[in-house]
């Protein structure tokens, strides 16, 4: 094999997708492969062209015995050129978000979710190497009838994580106030409401002086942030941000101010801000769906019912009780060491290698 090439559904800053798109690249290329990241061009943010190459143009760059790696996120043209090319192939399902979630607020997504879960069934047996970066997600790959797949977790830039965060941003965030956040993008599987209706309960009757940080994406789905931003004022919540997206200096920022991240998320394939929480050494109080429990294992605080007094009740003892909170810290270090120190490159290799020989 000469060439191993990727084809990604969108290429965008700040996209867990695109950024391990752009890891193995390098790694692939270290390998000394030809490697190229292949996308729509429509799809390709225009300051990112660069990085990545015009879909379309994928079949004609393949030389027999290349090989391709498909990211399987979402219904998209990539994974219907992908089911044709010639050539050697692998996949990485990063999990499709059933798409009742967005019904009746963006039904286009909703419409490329259930293509996309359509797409999942027409590529069974397709590629030689079928992956899934949690246990979570191969189990669904083998529901849907691809047999055993292998667990590949998601490469994260901690270099990326652990740069200078940005000055103004810190000092906007350390005023005195309580700082609870989310990270991840504005969509109604992440539960950004419920985040909302537990910070009502811990602003008005467990610490008046606080605020909530809400960091993501809302691309796409302004629709829905509207929906937030009034549900914001009919709870009447003081010293709430929706930040959009950000840079990484800024995100960073947001983690190095916070006291607490929550998560309500109910439908996660891995969920990577986990990762970067356990990285800046934030308690983590999280609901215990989808791959969440598999990607904390034993770190962090994980509840299984979504009582939103009782939630607001442990972010305030997670605030406010060193000795829980030292406590938990050191479980999510042990977790982040544990995730850290694994040769992720040569689990890689093991598992292309019936593509590579």
């Amino acid at each position: 094999m000469k060439a191993l090439h990727q084809l990604v559904a969108g290429f965008a800053k700040g996209d867990a997708i695109s950024n391990e798109a752009l890891v193995l690249r390098k790694i692939f290329r270290g390998w000394g492969l030809e490697s190229d990241i292949f996308c729509e061009t429509k799809r390709i943010l225009p300051e990112l062209r660069r990085d990545a190459r015009d879909l379309a143009t994928l079949p004609a760059a393949l030389q027999p015995g290349d090989g391709a790696l498909l990211h399987l996120s979402i219904g998209s043209p990539a994974n219907e050129v992908f089911r044709q090319l010639a050539c050697r192939k692998a996949l990485i399902y990063h999990n499709v978000t059933p798409p009742d979630y967005f019904r009746g607020i963006q039904e286009q997504i909703a419409h490329q979710l259930a293509l996309g879960r359509d797409q999942v069934r027409a590529l069974v047996g397709v590629a030689e190497v079928n992956l899934a970066d949690s246990a979570f997600n191969a189990a669904e790959l083998e529901g849907f009838g691809y047999g055993l797949a292998g667990v590949f977790p998601l490469f994260l830039d901690f270099e990326r994580l652990r740069a200078a965060p940005d000055r103004a941003t810190l000092a906007k965030y350390d005023d005195g106030l309580t700082n609870i956040l989310f990270v991840g993008r504005g969509a109604p599987n992440k539960c950004p409401a419920d985040v909302l209706a537990a910070f009502y309960y811990f602003q008005n009757f467990v610490e008046p002086n606080s605020r909530l940080i809400l960091a993501g994406s809302f691309a796409g789905l302004e629709f829905y942030q509207g929906l937030l931003l009034a549900r914001v004022h009919e709870l009447q919540l003081a010293n709430v941000e929706l930040t959009g997206n950000i840079p990484q200096a800024q995100l960073n920022a947001c983690y190095q101010s916070a006291d607490v991240f929550l998560s309500m998320s109910e439908h996660e394939g891995f969920c990577i801000p986990l990762i970067e929480a356990l990285v800046h050494e934030v308690p983590i109080l999280a609901y215990a769906a989808g791959a969440v429990p598999e990607t904390l294992a034993d770190a962090g605080v994980l509840f299984k019912e979504k009582r939103f007094d009782l939630v607001a009740e442990m972010l305030g003892r997670l605030c406010r009780d060193a000795a829980l909170r030292d406590a938990i810290l050191a479980k999510q270090r042990e977790r982040l060491d544990l995730y850290e120190n694994r040769d992720l490159e040569e689990e890689l290799r093991a598992h292309l290698a019936p593509l590579l020989t």
